[in-house]
């Protein structure tokens, strides 16, 4: 009697369930760590689950390998910040089309004894010298992300090859490296939003910012459904449309962690 009784209200309960509930669809964004580290996914995604019924399954790894889930068909869209690499990745036809998002910035973070004294210099490639010079620990991602792309620029436009027990190669996300620079009293380079997303959670001081060269945009690009045809183009190009409307550039607009904004929309 008892098992009847539950299959019946089972059976009810089904029936209430609407087809276009128990038809939530899946779409996967790669991603950065920064855009989840910074929480800036968790405001900026809900409205557009809620509106489409779908649910973004979010894979946060370093810009590089955000791009190769991408060429793999691993990935419905990818968010990144690697210009140089996103435009490869169009041109070579992994991607639709590459469309200006959002940017911040680049700083190099460091312990407030500041033992390599790059404490306001706005030359990042010199604050980058002198921190090998004085062979002052420097945490790097090491991942092929974003930041680690624009930190092998630096070190290449400040002449040095890093290496030895100072400079550690981490492997890690964003927030991670941060982490281990506080733990070493050491430097590392970060974009801005994790940063201050991080602000209770590291001494840790921007030491040099303003270079023009630590600009950090970010773009959006649909994966080509001509590569891989199982790729859900259609609600791409929505949720894209949708990252690039008013009502999704007022949220990344009023983000603000301690007061302070982490990203700012592109023109």
């Amino acid at each position: 009697m008892r098992r009847m009784l539950f299959l019946l209200l089972m059976a009810l309960w089904v029936g209430m369930v609407s087809p276009a509930q128990a038809r939530k669809e899946r779409l996967i964004l790669a991603t950065t760590t920064s855009t989840q580290n910074s929480g800036l996914l968790d405001v900026l995604l809900p409205p557009f689950e809620q509106k489409h019924n779908v649910r973004v399954h979010v894979i946060a790894v370093g810009t590089g390998q955000a791009l190769k889930l991408g060429e793999a068909g691993d990935a419905d869209l990818v968010m990144v910040h690697a210009r140089a690499q996103e435009n490869a990745f169009v041109a070579a036809g992994f991607g639709v089309k590459r469309h200006d998002l959002m940017y911040n910035d680049f700083v190099i973070l460091g312990p407030a004894a500041d033992p390599a004294g790059i404490r306001g210099l706005r030359d990042a490639p010199e604050a980058l010298g002198k921190i090998a010079a004085a062979k002052a620990n420097f945490v790097s991602r090491a991942d092929q992300s974003g930041t680690h792309v624009m930190e092998k620029n630096l070190w290449q436009q400040a002449g040095v090859t890093p290496q030895g027990r100072w400079y550690v190669e981490s492997g890690r996300g964003m927030g991670e490296v941060i982490h281990m620079a506080t733990e070493l009293r050491g430097y590392a380079l970060a974009d801005r939003g994790t940063y201050l997303a991080y602000l209770g959670k590291t001494d840790l001081d921007i030491l040099c910012e303003g270079d023009e060269r630590l600009f950090n945009p970010y773009g959006v690009i649909a994966v080509n459904p001509q590569r891989h045809p199982h790729v859900k183009i259609a609600l791409a190009e929505k949720l894209i449309d949708y990252l690039l409307s008013e009502e999704a550039r007022s949220l990344i607009t009023s983000f603000h962690v301690d007061g302070k904004q982490l990203f700012f929309v592109s023109p």
